[in-house]
């Protein structure tokens, strides 16, 4: 007797770990990352580019937040046919809601512009932006909120 056999889906793969609200957890974010994303057989590209957005966004958790006894909670999705992958990082403050700094002022842009070309801080939006295909910010109840990224992969779509 002949049956067709069903056939699995497409596979999604799934990691989600809490992490403390320290900087030790926002490297621990990173090198978490690599390590399920070698495992997953993503591409080289979208890995590296996820790498640095887990880091800016685990940083953005630690640094803008924190909450003294919370944790934050990165969440990563694979769907390999359509070599997308979301990335979630979500804090315990929903009311600090984070925003691309605004373009720094030129030389040509007045003597009441402030731009500063020291400044060591407050790109790390500004590189996800860069990076990520798409992101936003959603609130997560009951007080915290989740930066999403969307990464492709240029060879997914060819």
């Amino acid at each position: 007797m002949n049956r067709a056999t069903p056939q699995a889906g497409p596979t999604v793969a799934v990691f989600t770990q809490l992490l403390s609200s320290t900087r030790r957890g926002a490297r621990l974010a990173r090198l978490l990352t690599v390590t399920e994303l070698l495992s997953w057989e993503v591409p080289r590209d979208l890995a590296e580019r996820a790498e640095l957005v887990v880091a800016e966004l685990a940083a953005n958790a630690v640094l803008h937040g924190h909450v003294p006894g919370r944790c934050f909670r990165l969440a990563l999705t694979y769907e390999p046919s359509a070599g997308r992958l979301t990335v979630d990082v979500t804090d315990a403050r929903g009311e600090s809601k984070p925003r691309v700094p605004a373009p720094e002022a030129g030389p040509d842009d007045g003597p009441d512009a402030e731009a500063d070309p020291l400044r060591t801080g407050g790109h790390g939006l500004t590189l996800v932006t860069a990076l990520a295909d798409h992101w936003d910010c959603v609130p997560h109840p009951p007080g915290g909120k989740t930066v999403r990224a969307v990464l492709t992969s240029p060879a997914a779509g060819a």
